[in-house]
């Protein structure tokens, strides 16, 4: 099937979870200390060996490809003022990756974002990364993927284990036979209603396909919430060829609702090598405020 070079990065949501100020920024804009969300994805991208990405974006999503295009004229103030520091995170930011872009016109649901790049991908295996999840890790979690890809020249979706209460959030796997992290999967079920899931192996927003997922994607079928699913795409390709999924290493971040973001923000901004002191004893400051109060 060749080697994983191409990844989509789906990033026209709504952000409704984050309204208002999603009104005018891209949820994916939203800065994690001094990067925008989107930033970390690509990183992990670019980490894992990915040479090209297409990010599907949609209306009033521009500022992403602003963030990843040049700014001479900011460059050359930074310049100027001897900001080299700041120059090059400014730079690096540009220089991460060959980024393309494409419009997904209706939002559709994340099956429909995915097949809007169908031709960009062409007939070769890629990858897909969503922007509600950061994942820590010694090796990137799509290279970890993209290392099951190859020994097994089948799809991987990337998966971890959430508890029960839980399992109706996301798309679940049914899982068959174990070989160490690796699960050849019986059933895949996107947000099963409570009680009712077949395990608590839920999918966390990192994936390798090969092509032939397109063909399902194809037929546009509406599933869960009205929209198309991708979980039901994959479902569809586990009938006709293998589909694993991988219990990635990692601490995974959902970024995607308020009471996770602020979460890692507060982590991320402890591992800060300039502000994380400081950080930290604001917060032990505010707990013995908050500890007083009560």
């Amino acid at each position: 099937m060749g080697k994983v070079k191409k990844a989509i990065i789906p990033a026209a949501g709504l952000g409704t979870r984050f309204l208002p100020v999603t009104k005018a920024m891209p949820k994916e804009m939203l800065p994690i200390v001094d990067k925008p969300t989107i930033q970390y994805i690509v990183e992990e991208a670019v980490a894992s060996g990915i040479e090209d990405i297409i990010i599907v974006t949609g209306k009033g999503k521009r500022a992403i490809e602003d963030h990843f295009d040049l700014a001479p004229e900011l460059e050359q103030n930074l310049r100027e003022k001897n900001k080299l520091d700041l120059l090059h995170k400014v730079e690096q930011s540009t220089n991460l990756a060959d980024i393309h872009y494409i419009r997904q016109k209706e939002p559709k649901g994340l099956g429909h974002a995915v097949w809007c790049a169908r031709k960009f991908i062409g007939d070769e295996p890629f990858a897909v990364l969503l922007g509600d999840d950061i994942v820590q890790s010694d090796i990137p979690c799509l290279k970890q993927l993209i290392n099951q890809y190859e020994d097994t020249e089948s799809s991987i979706i990337g998966v971890q284990q959430v508890p029960e209460e839980y399992t109706e959030r996301y798309g679940i796997v049914d899982p068959g036979k174990k070989n160490g992290r690796l699960y050849q999967v019986d059933h895949f079920v996107e947000k099963p209603p409570r009680g009712t899931a077949p395990s608590n192996l839920a999918i966390m927003g990192r994936y390798v396909f090969t092509p032939e997922i397109f063909r399902f994607l194809e037929r546009q079928e509406i599933g869960a919430g009205g929209e198309i699913q991708l979980t039901d795409a994959i479902q569809m390709l586990n009938e006709i060829q293998k589909v694993y999924a991988y219990d990635f290493e990692g601490h995974r971040y959902d970024v995607g609702e308020q009471l996770g973001f602020v979460q890692t923000t507060i982590e991320f901004a402890l591992q800060n090598k300039e502000i994380g002191a400081d950080v930290k004893q604001m917060l032990i400051e505010l707990v013995d405020n908050i500890k007083n109060n009560d």
